[in-house]
Parts: structure tokens; C-alpha cells; sequence
């Protein structure tokens, strides 16, 4: 991995600013493919080559990272720690609250795992399947039915 990471380091790194926009997060994810590269090498089939292999896991790493900061359910924490400036609370953030306790109470305990691990530690569909030992289809299915609960703000992408 070590070979890997001198020769392919800098193309990983480019790819990933030219997605993200933003060197130190560029540099961040970089280091997030070589983990995930070196977490499941066994994946790689030498089929194409390392480069080919390593740019798939780092777009694909790009895209999802992407993808969760854009998620909607976001503007609900971000209204919540609005609301917590304000140094009590706010109404807001009460409502927020028991919105999300409410919708997480009607759901079984794995959907309740999922919806965390998605919607408020921001994995990926992918790692949120791996933590649960279930399939991404498995997953999205709990997600979706937990967005269903919850309106437009928790969809899942």
C-alpha cells in the first residue's frame, strides 16, 4: 500500500480537489481512499490497474461526500445548533428534537440504527450497510420507509 500511495498519492489527491473544490478537504479524502483501499484490497482484482481502481474508490468517495452534505435532513441540525446560539435551546431546536424522537420511536430498533448512522453521522448508504451487516438495497428500503415518516426533509439520495 505503501508502493501505492508514493505513486498514485498526488493523481488521488488531484481527483479528489477537482471534485471537492477545496485542497484540505481534497488532501482529507485522499487519505480516506488509501483507508478504504487498504480495508478492502481484497477487492481488487487486477483487472485494471491500481490507479483505475484507487480513482473508482476516491470518486466514488467524492460523490457520496458530496451527495450527504447536500442531504436536506441537514437543515434540520443546522436550524437545531441556530437554536442552541441563542444559549437555552430555542423552540426550534425543541421541536426538532421531538420531531426526530418521535419519527425514530416508530421504527424498529435496525431502522433507528440506520437513520442515525445516515442521517446524523453522514455515512454512505455503503458504510451504513457494512456497520448493520445488511445489503445497500436493505438499507435504503429502511431509509426510505423512515423518510416516508418523515416528509421531504429526511429523502434519501
Amino acid at each position: 500500500m505503501r508502493e501505492l500511495y508514493v505513486k498514485y498519492g498526488g493523481s488521488v489527491r488531484e481527483r479528489c480537489r477537482y471534485l471537492l473544490k477545496d485542497a484540505s478537504r481534497a488532501e482529507d479524502a485522499m487519505h480516506d481512499v488509501f483507508a478504504r483501499a487498504l480495508v478492502h484490497g481484497e477487492s481488487f482484482r487486477a483487472e485494471a490497474s491500481p490507479l483505475t481502481w484507487l480513482m473508482k474508490i476516491a470518486t466514488h468517495h467524492c460523490l457520496n461526500q458530496l451527495r450527504s452534505e447536500g442531504a436536506a435532513w441537514r437543515k434540520w441540525f443546522a436550524r437545531d445548533e441556530a437554536a442552541r446560539s441563542e444559549g437555552h435551546g430555542g423552540a426550534e431546536a425543541m421541536e426538532t428534537r421531538d420531531l426526530v424522537r418521535k419519527l425514530l420511536a416508530r421504527v424498529d430498533a435496525e431502522t433507528q440504527a440506520a437513520a442515525i448512522h445516515y442521517h446524523v453521522d453522514g455515512m454512505t448508504l455503503e458504510e451504513v450497510a457494512a456497520v448493520l451487516g445488511r445489503s445497500v438495497p436493505t438499507v435504503r428500503k429502511r431509509l426510505e420507509h423512515f423518510a416516508e415518516l418523515g416528509g421531504e426533509e429526511l429523502s434519501v439520495r
